[in-house]
This record gives structure tokens, C-alpha cells and sequence, in this order.
């Protein structure tokens, strides 16, 4: 009786996975035959029915019923599968002929990037990049720069104070200077330069900002003349500017250097023969700078029968409004994309 059975079972499965198109009818037709309560798992309740003698004979029929089963049930299940993910793949297909989506790389800050190539400059001839508080002491913003109290360069109207007169925002970055002096405590060479924001009480206009950023440099060691600080200017303009540029130093006057200059470069745009950048003149005037005045070296602790030393300070904005052809402060500080995509750094 056993035997009909799995013979009709066996015509059954024969063909049973043809018309299978989806996992729902393969895993339905699973439960069918090979469920708790399945064809072929039933044929299991007949082993004590069937002659010990036949039993073996029974259990490889049953067997090879699940073989057939698991068989055809893992070929289908395969082809299900794999036509699952190829239609998944036609659906997500990424055409890679199409042009990609511009990504738009931000732009360096056109001050910033002008101060790091000063200080790379610096930094290749031995120099410290140094910096300060901008909430400073009146002492290290001006009594030791040799200016008193009473001095023109204080006036009230010039300066930011805080407290009092003590304490204010800085007008220049020279009390850096001061500060690394004092550190050096009369015994120690200096080489700094020390580039950041500066305060004075002007009206933001084209070429004015209450805000500014300054570039200051102080060398201090033994036998030093102006000879050393022309040549360290033209070594900074040439890089700035183009090799053919030419420095030149004017007598003038400032508190903390004796003697002080003006430091004039020619014109890069008309090589010396008058336009309307130099303002027909064929210079333009960069920076101030000087030999350190004897009394700033006392004060800071050096002996100026010993040392001596040179400085120099020029308006980063300036300096990069020369360079790039600004001619508004007001760029520096608008955030205006129009004008900043103009100094990406893939085009240097």
C-alpha cells in the first residue's frame, strides 16, 4: 500500500515547480509536502504499519521523496532569487554617461591667504610666527613703545579704551614685540613677526576699517643696521610683488625706531612710470619701519650699547589690495562669494 503512495507522490512532484513564479508559491508548495503536517513528512506515521523487514526499504523511498523535494525546491528557489536581484539592478541602474553634480569647493579668505605666504617667507629665513592678546595694557601698547602718556599717537579719539585708560583694544601689534622681548630678558637673539587685528576709532569707508590687520616683524641681535632690514624688505616685495621690483627707504619719524623710514616699492603695474596706482609718482608706499629706538630696548631689557635691533609693520589689507587689485577694504569683510571665488586656491 506504502509503495502507491510514494509512487503517486513521485508523479506528483514530477513538473509540480514548472508553473512556480514567485517565493510566496515555492514556500506555499514547501508547507505542502514537506510541512508538519505534509505529504511526504506524513508518510512517517506508516513506519509502524510496514513489516520490519520492509521498513529499510521504506526509509530510502521516503528519502529519496525529500531529495526530489529539497532538490527542485533549491533550483527554483535560486532562479527566484536571482531574478529578484537582477530586476532590483534595472531598477537602481545608474547611468555613469551623465555628466556627475558639481561640487562647489569653498575659497581661502583672501587676507589669510596672503599672511601665510608672508609667513612662509618669514618662516624660511628663521623667523617666529608670534601672537597676543587683543585686549591690551596701556603700558605695553604705548609706555613702552617709548610713547608717554600725554603723547598725540593716545588720543582718545584714535584708540578703543576699555577701563579707564589702562586697558583698550590694541592699535598695533608692536606690543607683541615688547612682550617676546621681555621674554628674551636682554640675553636672547630675536627673530618674530607677529600678524593680527589691530583697533582704531576710523569711519569704515573704501579705503579705511576700524578694524585692520597688521604684519609686524622685529629682529634684535648684535651689530644690526639698515642695511639688514633693506635687505629683509626686499626679500618679502620681490615675493609678493615679482623679482623686478625695486625697494627704496624715506626718512620719517615714529616713536619706537631711530632712525625710521617709509618703505616705498615701485610700481608693479606701470614699472616706474606713472599710473594711476602709484598716482603718477612710479612708487608706492608700503610699510613703516626703523632701527629700534634705544629707550624700547632698555625698557624691554636689552643694552642698547649691546644689541640693537630693526622693525617694520605694513597693513595686511593694503598689502593685498595692491596685490589682487581691490579697491575697497570692504571686500576683506563682506563675505561676498562674487568677489572670493575670484582667490581659489586651485588657480594658484
Amino acid at each position: 500500500m506504502y509503495k502507491e503512495q510514494i509512487e503517486n507522490l513521485k508523479k506528483e512532484l514530477d513538473g509540480l515547480f514548472t508553473n512556480i513564479n514567485c517565493k510566496s508559491e515555492l514556500e506555499d508548495l514547501k508547507i505542502k509536502y514537506m510541512g508538519k503536517n505534509g505529504k511526504i513528512t506524513s508518510l512517517n506515521q506508516l513506519i509502524k504499519e510496514i513489516p520490519n523487514e520492509e521498513k529499510k526499504e521504506f526509509g530510502m523511498h521516503v528519502n529519496e521523496l525529500r531529495n526530489i523535494f529539497n532538490d527542485n525546491y533549491i533550483t527554483i528557489n535560486n532562479k527566484l532569487e536571482e531574478a529578484e536581484i537582477n530586476e532590483k539592478l534595472k531598477k537602481e541602474t545608474i547611468d555613469i554617461s551623465l555628466p556627475a553634480t558639481k561640487i562647489k569647493n569653498g575659497s581661502p579668505n583672501i587676507l589669510e591667504k596672503l599672511i601665510e605666504e608672508v609667513e612662509e617667507v618669514f618662516m624660511s629665513m628663521g623667523y617666529d610666527v608670534v601672537d597676543g592678546p587683543e585686549i591690551e595694557e596701556d603700558k605695553y601698547n604705548f609706555e613702552m613703545l617709548n610713547i608717554p602718556k600725554g603723547h598725540p599717537a593716545r588720543d582718545a579719539q584714535d584708540t578703543f579704551y576699555i577701563e579707564g585708560e589702562e586697558i583698550l583694544l590694541r592699535s598695533q601689534t608692536s606690543p607683541v614685540q615688547v612682550r617676546t622681548m621681555l621674554k628674551g630678558k636682554g640675553k636672547e637673539p630675536i627673530r618674530m613677526i607677529c600678524p593680527g587685528k589691530t583697533y582704531r576709532r576710523d569711519d569704515d569707508d573704501a579705503t579705511h576699517s576700524h578694524q585692520f590687520m597688521q604684519i609686524e616683524g622685529l629682529l634684535v641681535d648684535k651689530n644690526i643696521s639698515l642695511s639688514d632690514l633693506k635687505g629683509t624688505i626686499d626679500v618679502i616685495v620681490k615675493k609678493l610683488f615679482g623679482d623686478d621690483i625695486v625697494t627704496r627707504f624715506r626718512p620719517s619719524y615714529y616713536q619706537f625706531t631711530e632712525p625710521s623710514v617709509e618703505v616705498d616699492i615701485s610700481c608693479f603695474n606701470c614699472k616706474g612710470k606713472g599710473c594711476n596706482i602709484c598716482k603718477k609718482t612710479g612708487w608706492i608706499t608700503i610699510a613703516g619701519a626703523g632701527i629700534v629706538h634705544p629707550n624700547v630696548l632698555k625698557m624691554s631689557g636689552y643694552d642698547p650699547k649691546t644689541w640693537s635691533g630693526f622693525a617694520f609693520g605694513f597693513g595686511a589689507e593694503r598689502m593685498a589690495m595692491l596685490k589682487y587689485d581691490i579697491n575697497d577694504i570692504r571686500v576683506f569683510y563682506n563675505t561676498d562669494l562674487r568677489e572670493i571665488r575670484n582667490f581659489d586656491r586651485r588657480e594658484d
